[in-house]
């Protein structure tokens, strides 16, 4: 695996301080305002760039393990002030981290190695995630973050919502929850261009249509490949601006690429590999099961975030494995296979590298089993993977590519 990033990831205070510079040096044309608290008392800023009524949102940070979306959102921003064209009828609106108590948690802004990374990783437990939570909350319980993006939805209308997200190792992909016509053609290309590898076979948007490679459009209601998950995007903040007749696209870019997630070549034996994969799921989830179930009663009650979302990591883990051996795959190709045998080395290692966290704050002795997994998984993770660094300024790059291209292509559609 190659190291040594040559750029950081952008802190929220960061990210805050460079949108009030671009706002005092564009008075007339931008704004930056607070549209709520997290329910840790943070504001959440949006930057506003023009003020017509036709909208576009873009919003960074909906998790706090997906650092690219903060340094592409400054970067859209900057060049939509630049570029008087991309506002031509349109204003863009920027949240600059939906959940900014998570990205306090997530501590690592230049990851040297898959390691590295999982040493400083956050993920929230889904009741805890902007997005997700009212897939799987009542709307009384929703989180004061969640609110703030609807109240924001609802506010602005956005003909395009897009959400900027990532994945530490695999590919790019998008995911639409209505089809923009056109837009796989600039994706592939910018793809191409920078040496990113398209992740035809998500296993995100396993079972979803595609209108072109990596570009997924969601099914219809009840078309569901993994039933064992509770997120059912229909139900996220991303089927909000359907309300309004807008649409939206999830971008991601790894920071880690593979070759192995672009292999449209059939599998010789799907079925085979993921049922071994599913049963590999269960046996390193219990593993991290094991020491968290042994070192409970020295940790004397806790219940912070980390211990939540690493528990529910865990949580979900017998349904998934089911998912795999009692339902056909709901895709053939080796690139698939390959996005499956990633996701399952993503859970465990995920709720063992939180767990690991907590038991290192509390000096417990179930510490030097655990960063042996944690070592373990993620370097064999990039060695299974055959992990090269992508530069950040190319993520970024890609990734603010495919967002002007969606609001360009969506806003021919809803002309």
């Amino acid at each position: 695996m190659s190291h040594v990033p040559e750029l950081r990831y952008p802190t929220v205070a960061e990210l805050v301080a460079a949108a009030h510079v671009l706002a005092a040096s564009h008075p007339g044309l931008c704004t930056l305002r607070e549209v709520g608290v997290s329910r840790a008392g943070r504001p959440l800023h949006v930057l506003a760039v023009g003020r017509a009524r036709r909208a576009v949102l873009v919003v960074a940070g909906a998790h706090a393990n997906e650092p690219t979306g903060g340094s592409t959102l400054l970067a859209l921003a900057e060049r939509v002030v630049a570029e008087q064209s991309l506002r031509s009828g349109t204003s863009w609106h920027f949240l600059l981290c939906a959940d900014p108590d998570g990205a306090s948690l997530h501590v690592t802004p230049a990851p040297r190695s898959l390691l590295d990374y999982h040493h400083g990783f956050f993920r929230p437990a889904g009741p805890e995630q902007p997005e997700w939570s009212p897939a799987v909350l009542p709307p009384d319980r929703l989180p004061p973050e969640t609110r703030a993006l609807t109240g924001l939805i609802d506010e602005l209308r956005p003909y395009l919502q897009v959400t900027l997200h990532g994945t530490e190792l695999g590919g790019s992909w998008v995911q639409l929850t209505r089809d923009i016509p056109g837009l796989a053609e600039p994706f592939g290309k910018s793809a191409a261009e920078l040496h990113i590898p398209v992740e035809t076979g998500a296993s995100d948007a396993a079972g979803w249509p595609a209108s072109g490679p990596g570009v997924h459009v969601m099914p219809a209601p009840g078309a569901v490949a993994y039933p064992s998950m509770p997120d059912d995007a229909r139900h996220s903040t991303w089927y909000h601006a359907h309300r309004y007749g807008g649409l939206t696209a999830v971008v991601e870019v790894p920071m880690w690429a593979s070759d192995l997630v672009d292999d449209p070549a059939p599998h010789p034996a799907p079925a085979a590999a993921i049922r071994r994969l599913a049963d590999r799921l269960l046996r390193d989830a219990r593993e991290v099961e094991e020491v968290l179930a042994e070192s409970l009663p020295r940790l004397d009650g806790l219940d912070g975030p980390l211990l939540r979302a690493a528990r529910w990591a865990l949580e979900l883990v017998p349904g998934l494995a089911a998912d795999w051996i009692h339902t056909p795959p709901a895709d053939h190709t080796r690139a698939y296979v390959g996005s499956v045998d990633a996701f399952a080395r993503r859970l465990p290692l995920r709720a063992a590298a939180m767990l690991l966290r907590v038991l290192r704050e509390a000096d417990d002795r179930a510490v030097p089993r655990l960063e042996q997994l944690v070592t373990i998984w993620s370097e064999t993770f990039a060695d299974r993977f055959r992990a090269r660094w992508v530069p950040l300024e190319h993520q970024v790059e890609h990734q603010s590519r495919t967002v002007v291209a969606a609001a360009l292509h969506a806003r021919e559609r809803a002309a």
